[in-house]
């Protein structure tokens, strides 16, 4: 992925496919916000197709593939997080999610504030973000989606984490300007284990009331 238009085209009818799957196995309402997230990252490559077919620049499609990758997914991905988790990692997953709504608060502003801009670097497409500290929203943006799968107190959710993190730290060492990009791809690569998620989940308990009184 996001080595040309085709490659990314390709890739994201193939990743939304998987969030038709995703949603449609289904068992827990709760979850659907996260079944849904491939849908979003298969649309998300589809538009970077776009800014391949523009040859960069600062176009709708520019536009349209920052608003998903910076604001939108750093508040989707853990209130998605906290609606399916267990009830007792909630109020830690709080964390993640106040961090997810101020890093996507900081990144809208900078969007609105700054024109953002693509440039083709070979292989990778690079993408120009005006931002006072990138550090900062940077560790934000990490620590409000990987840090939520991380803190969510189910198995699958954190292992899910722990690849997405690793895959950071890959991207970063090898992509360090082409970061954002690659990562967002690499982080669509984890719809796969999503959908394995997906499919071992149980249905949602059902308690029956207790009857109480003695034989007649």
């Amino acid at each position: 992925m996001c080595w040309s238009a085709t490659a990314d085209l390709v890739a994201g009818a193939g990743i939304a496919a998987v969030g038709a799957v995703c949603v449609s196995r289904v068992r827990r309402r709760a979850d659907l916000p996260l079944a849904a997230l491939p849908v979003l990252l298969g649309a998300h490559q589809i538009v970077e197709s776009r800014v391949w077919d523009a040859g960069g620049g600062t176009g709708p499609a520019t536009v349209a593939w920052a608003v998903i990758a910076l604001p939108l997914l750093a508040l989707y991905v853990p209130a998605g997080v906290l609606c399916a988790a267990p009830l007792r990692a909630r109020r830690r997953l709080l964390l993640p999610l106040a961090s997810g709504a101020a890093t996507a608060a900081a990144l809208a502003y900078a969007l609105v504030a700054h024109p953002v801009t693509a440039e083709i670097r070979g292989h990778t497409v690079g993408y120009s973000v005006h931002l006072a500290q990138p550090e900062l929203a940077i560790a934000g943006y990490l620590f409000a989606t990987v840090g939520a799968l991380l803190l969510s107190g189910d198995r699958g959710l954190v292992l899910i984490g722990v690849l997405m993190g690793g895959g950071a730290v890959i991207c970063w060492a090898l992509w360090e300007l082409e970061f954002v990009s690659t990562w967002c791809a690499f982080a669509a690569v984890g719809s796969l284990a999503l959908l394995g998620w997906i499919v071992s989940r149980k249905p949602a308990d059902r308690r029956t009331p207790v009857r109480t009184g003695g034989a007649g």
